[in-house]
């Protein structure tokens, strides 16, 4: 039996073949990878030979993929670009590089900002680089090591996680809004204050009503007020005394303490869900993106 060496073109040629075939030149494709035209014409004339199959139709100054050739062309460059995120992959753990963490805007501004420098203390050497989306990313798709997620583990098949905190959801208002129009003194006296709403486009999030049943008020005609899609907008509101919102405790418990926010009535909506630390099951991750995972699971 043959080996796979004399079988399988040089992984030369089929580089020479994914950039001609994805230009449609070879010129082009000369240009980008530092060849003359005429050397990647020879590539090219060589892999044919040894496949037994026309991979380019070439006319004038112009070439184009034969239908044998664009299959090929499919599979060669989905298999370079495996090969290619695995050398990325290998690389930055050999060499510690940055780590991605990919969270929500309110995350990234009201969690992780008031812990940065204490990160940066704690963790001098790790080049930490947040990704924020108005959606859960799939970051095994788009090869992010580490991600914030909330809900519960059973939901991510396909991750492992860490908690970093219980959902425990509450009022809270602005100082300015409290000086001018005071504190409701009850639950059920709410509904006569402005209320903010969250209106979250991708993920899930406890609304007013949903409130108002857990501290066992029936009060569900609350749809009037001002109506925000992003949660970091929302916060920046009630700061600004346009309201009272719902308010995450992790994320609102840093403005309590530092008196930019006040808490509005005793009662906590509690969800039995909570907020994770997640990374793939099926990718190693990198010594520094550990560090970085141990850190976020250590401020729980």
């Amino acid at each position: 039996m043959r080996s796979l060496r004399h079988l399988l073109p040089s992984a030369g040629s089929l580089i020479v073949f994914e950039a001609a075939g994805r230009l449609s030149s070879f010129t082009a494709a000369g240009r980008e990878l530092g060849m003359t035209q005429a050397a990647v014409s020879y590539a090219i004339r060589g892999l044919e030979e040894q496949l037994g199959a026309k991979l380019f139709q070439r006319r004038h100054r112009q070439v184009s993929l034969t239908e044998a050739g664009d299959r090929f062309h499919a599979d060669v460059s989905l298999g370079l670009s495996h090969i290619r995120k695995s050398a990325e992959d290998l690389r930055l753990q050999a060499t510690g590089g940055h780590v991605t963490l990919a969270a929500s805007t309110a995350f990234g501004s009201f969690w992780m900002m008031p812990r940065l420098q204490q990160f940066r203390d704690e963790l001098p050497g790790i080049d930490l680089r947040i990704q924020t989306a108005d959606r859960d990313l799939d970051i095994i798709a788009e090869g992010i090591p580490l991600a914030v997620r909330g809900g519960e583990p059973r939901e991510w098949p396909d991750y492992h996680s860490l908690p970093l905190a219980d959902e425990e959801i509450f009022p809270v208002a602005g100082v300015s809004y409290v000086a001018r129009f005071g504190l409701p003194e009850t639950v059920e006296d709410l509904p006569s204050h402005r209320l903010i709403h969250l209106e979250e486009p991708f993920r899930e999030a406890a609304s007013w009503d949903e409130w108002f049943a857990s501290a066992g008020v029936n009060i569900t005609d609350v749809g009037r007020g001002l109506r925000i899609n992003d949660y970091a907008l929302v916060i920046q509101a009630v700061m600004e005394g346009q309201g009272i919102a719902l308010g995450w405790g992790h994320l609102a418990e840093r403005l309590l303490a530092s008196g930019l926010l006040v808490r509005v009535t005793s009662h906590t909506m509690t969800t039995g869900k909570g907020f994770h630390v997640i990374w793939s099951r099926n990718r190693e991750l990198s010594d520094n993106a550990r560090k970085v995972r141990d850190w976020l699971a250590a401020q729980a």
